[in-house]
């Protein structure tokens, strides 16, 4: 201890601590040499691991919709808004911030849709998806999301990465390296036909986690569905006892090369790389081919009918996929590089295209899931960045809106047929039982029998995690 109001020298501060700070530096090397130690990771990373507890999930259909879609045009029915539609009232408006405060005068917009009730729980869905909306009895529906960011490019990057600005691992990629692959002959995360703009690869990295989590995109935005397969997979030159013997060859090198360099992680990942490309070669081709599905499945999803067509096989795939095991699985209805797909700020209208594209094909793939029992352990989760404001933006538009829009979950731990939180009376601002992105995060995590709190990686001196120091695990939703 120093004397009490006695100037401290810097050279008795460091004398003092020097003890102290080499215990810290020791602690810190000791914590991210277990965080990365390659005993671990170099045997076989995507190896299946046990979850933290007992899981209500064993993998994940996220469904992302891409430029956000109007909460209420779609499942957030606010009758007010008919009765209201044109009046000039007082709302808390992000845009305006910066010259009133937050606060201006705006146009009250009645949606263009009827809404109807459905299902045994009278769930109230607009006329944009009659498809979905038979199947209100099986969904949880989340009225009271809010998120971070305002532009599509902050707002998409904190839904798949929890942070707006910063080079983070995305949800898949915590996913994976928190459980592993549960079958070692595909990637344990893929993503269908990703979107270039916005967060692009961005949306599927790794980030500083080991590479050995990267998602692995199949197809892409502007690339129709029919054509997103596993690309060079097979070898047509060589018999597979010859590819073997080269892949033999190579391993051994590449085992030697990690034996002077344990901690190189890119070369760890491509020596796992290339063991599960010899591996895929059997098992890949057959996962992108449809031609066995029957008649009433490609039906089901609107297969063959021009509006619904190409979603309806990315639907599929994703079916396909979580049949064989991977872990996470993400369908992009996506833009190819323009616009956002739901981003109308102008001609609302357009909702309507939108709708027709993606309505069939998801309600078939929530009705295949549960008619095959895939829904017991496979949870669903369907969103956007963000939703839209109730009120006009020029003559017939919405502009971005993160302080209230739903999502809705369905299948493995959750409630069927339930509705959590809400908005206000006009739609515009979560404001009971409020859900933040980091607070699905958590609760996806916890399905998947995983803490959120305690699932971290070291790096660059402090541990991080996917909510970052936030997150709630909203149990109310779970069965």
């Amino acid at each position: 201890m120093f004397p009490q109001h006695q100037p401290v020298t810097r050279r008795q501060l460091l004398a003092t601590s020097a003890c102290g700070f080499g215990s810290l530096a020791l602690n810190g090397m000791l914590n991210s040499a277990r965080a990365n130690s390659p005993s671990v990771s170099h045997q076989n990373p995507l190896a299946p691991q046990e979850p933290m507890f007992p899981p209500r999930a064993k993998r994940i259909i996220f469904i992302f919709m891409q430029g956000g879609p109007s909460q209420v045009d779609t499942f957030d029915y606010k009758p007010l808004l008919a009765s209201k539609d044109g009046e000039e009232l007082e709302f808390k408006d992000s845009r305006k911030i910066a010259k009133t405060g937050g606060y201006g005068k705006e146009k009250v917009m009645q949606s263009l849709w009827k809404f109807r009730q459905y299902g045994e729980t009278g769930h109230w869905v607009s006329d944009l998806f009659p498809e979905i909306g038979k199947q209100v009895d099986d969904l949880c529906f989340v009225h009271s999301m809010h998120t971070n960011g305002v532009a599509h490019g902050p707002s998409t990057l904190f839904l798949h990465t929890g942070t707006t600005n910063l080079i983070m691992p995305s949800v898949g990629s915590w996913v994976t390296y928190g459980l592993g692959t549960e079958n070692e002959n595909i990637p344990g995360f893929i993503t269908i036909s990703p979107s270039s703009s916005n967060g692009g690869p961005r949306n599927y990295s790794n980030a500083f986690l080991p590479s050995h989590y990267q998602g692995t995109a199949l197809g892409r935005a502007a690339q129709p569905a029919k054509e997103a397969r596993f690309n060079n997979v097979k070898n047509q030159q060589w018999s597979l006892a010859r590819q073997r013997q080269q892949l033999k060859l190579l391993q051994s090198l590449n085992q030697s090369q990690l034996q002077s360099n344990q901690d190189d992680d890119e070369l760890a990942a491509v020596v796992s790389s290339f063991e599960l490309a010899f591996r895929m070669q059997q098992h890949a081709p057959g996962l992108t081919d449809l031609s066995g599905e029957s008649k009433a499945t490609f039906d089901l999803y609107g297969i063959g009918q021009p509006e619904t067509d190409d979603f309806g096989r990315q639907c599929l795939l994703a079916r396909r996929m979580a049949e064989a095991g991977t872990r996470y699985i993400q369908v992009n209805y996506a833009d190819n590089g323009n616009t956002p797909r739901w981003d109308q700020h102008s001609k609302i209208q357009k909702h309507e295209i939108h709708a027709k594209a993606s309505d069939k094909p998801v309600a078939g793939l929530i009705q295949d899931m549960k008619q095959r029992g895939l829904l017991e352990d496979t949870l669903i989760w369907w969103g956007g960045e963000f939703g839209r404001n109730p009120f006009k933006q020029g003559v017939d538009g919405r502009d971005h809106n993160p302080k209230g829009f739903t999502h809705f979950l369905c299948g493995a731990g959750v409630k069927a047929g339930f509705s959590y939180g809400a908005t206000d009376e006009f739609g515009h601002e979560a404001v009971e039982n409020k859900v933040h992105m980091h607070d699905m995060h958590a609760t996806l995590l916890h399905l998947l029998g995983i803490d959120h709190e305690r699932l971290t990686y070291r790096h660059a001196g402090r541990d991080f995690r996917l909510t970052d120091v936030e997150g709630r695990v909203v149990s109310e939703l779970f069965s």
